[in-house]
């Protein structure tokens, strides 16, 4: 029973569901792998094995009396420490908020609860859930389980990086500027932010979002497989009416052709050789699954929604946002926000409600440009994943890595959901492809994801080697 941490969460639900394992077995032999390589990734910051434990006896307890303990049951999964969670701090890396212990769940945990799924701990992110490496000055800094000396990625860096190691199938994560995407994508596993609305979300414990965060922050699952996201996907789009900005859309749209999009440079942005080959043979891997790959040099805009995410995102600077980074006193997520406002100035009140107005045109046009390819393949990032720490170099090096990341800011802008998928190696860098999709169609992201997944090696739980 020890290999049981090996199996995808799609597995353990089907073999607990089917009595041939119980839960209590998958979570001690979830428990036991945390135990094991957690010292060298710190990727798990608080440990849950007598609450875990108990929800595991919960779950065989109701398979016992005939009853559905929900799609996810006995699934071992992580939340990430930006999330409310009863009984836990609410830290978000943060040592000004040690103390900030959520009395209420949010509403993606109750999801998660409600379908069987065990938690088994909580991961780590950057200050502020901010930047795309993982350290902080109350949690400490988390490694990729692939390679120490690269970044995990941020800010669900310590939910890709467990997740990577077999610590859990489902990590949760949230994206407002790649936050699920890049972390999957440098440790090498599969990461998908859904549409705005699709999961429900909001910590209880801390104050109302500024509009931009709430228009551009959703939350979603990680995993080593892409039927694991779907099924994560599935419990965690249930309904909560603590959300206003949930919608009740189907998990599965309308019939769409099989007709996708290949863009290797969006808006002439500079992409590894490397990068380059994994996009067209993940392209060469649709058409072997029966879709029609069409590559081109442009999309509709990314560039210019980058630069007004970064507006919207930067407003709560001047309204006491850069003051809360200076008293946290956290020299490296300080040193991205100076960075941040000195290439985009947070924006007056007019520019302020002109980055609202002009995000419908640019959703307009990608909307129209989906009616004709339902599918875009596109990066994850320019450059294979960075060097741990990479953006403390200065403003120049920021300005680089921030250039290699614009497929992942252009898109929170207009609420589109994005598919981080993992499809090989490059020495001990992974490689990965962004697909992304119209609004609430996450199904066509997933079935892409999968014939692309299906053509090469699925991730499998990676030992550090350090």
């Amino acid at each position: 029973m020890t290999d049981l941490w090996r199996l995808d969460a799609t597995e353990v639900a089907r073999r607990v569901h089917a009595k041939e394992v119980s839960a209590r077995e998958v979570t001690l032999a979830n428990l036991a792998r945390l135990e094991a390589v957690n010292p060298k990734l710190n990727a798990v910051i608080q440990f849950l094995p007598e609450e875990a434990l108990a929800a595991a006896d919960a779950v065989d307890a109701q398979i016992a009396r005939g009853e559905d303990p929900g799609m996810l049951a006995g699934v071992p999964v992580t939340i990430k420490v930006n999330t409310d969670q009863v009984g836990f701090a609410t830290t978000n890396g943060l040592k000004m908020q040690a103390d900030a212990v959520a009395r209420e769940d949010n509403p993606l945990v109750s999801n998660f609860r409600r379908a069987g799924a065990i938690i088994i701990g909580r991961t780590n992110t950057p200050a502020f859930s901010l930047r795309w490496f993982t350290n902080n000055d109350i949690h400490g800094h988390t490694y990729n389980p692939r390679d120490k000396g690269l970044t995990p990625g941020g800010s669900s860096g310590g939910a890709a990086s467990a997740t990577a190691a077999g610590i859990g199938a489902i990590g949760h994560g949230t994206d407002i500027g790649g936050s699920i995407r890049y972390p999957a994508y440098a440790c090498g596993i599969h990461g998908l932010r859904p549409t705005l609305g699709r999961i429900a979300a909001w910590n209880p414990g801390l104050p109302e979002r500024d509009i931009g965060p709430q228009l551009m922050a959703v939350s979603g699952p990680l995993a080593r497989s892409i039927r694991d996201l779907r099924l994560g996907l599935a419990a965690m789009s249930a309904p909560d009416p603590r959300d206003p900005w949930w919608v009740p859309a189907p998990l599965e749209g309308p019939p769409a052709p099989k007709r996708a999009a290949l863009c290797v440079a969006p808006e002439e942005m500079k992409v590894a050789p490397a990068v380059a080959a994994a996009l067209r043979d993940a392209a060469q891997r649709l058409r072997a699954a029966g879709w029609e790959v069409e590559e081109m040099a442009s999309l509709p805009p990314l560039r210019e929604p980058a630069r007004l995410q970064a507006q919207l995102w930067l407003s709560l600077l001047p309204r006491g946002g850069l003051a809360a980074a200076e008293r946290e006193g956290e020299p490296c997520s300080l040193a991205v926000y100076r960075h941040m406002a000195a290439l985009t100035a947070p924006p007056e009140l007019a520019e302020y409600q002109d980055a609202l107005t002009a995000r419908l045109g640019f959703l307009r046009a990608w909307n129209l440009f989906f009616e004709r390819y339902p599918v875009v393949l596109m990066p994850v990032s320019g450059e294979l994943p960075f060097p741990d720490q990479a953006d403390q170099g200065g403003a120049e090096a920021f300005a680089a890595i921030l250039e290699a990341q614009l497929t992942q800011v252009g898109l929170p802008l207009l609420g589109l959901p994005g598919l981080s998928v993992a499809t090989g190696m490059e020495g001990t860098a992974p490689l990965g492809v962004q697909l992304v999709a119209g609004r609430y169609r996450e199904d066509l992201l997933l079935e892409a994801g999968a014939a692309i997944e299906a053509a090469g090696t699925p991730p499998s739980p990676i030992d550090p080697s350090w």
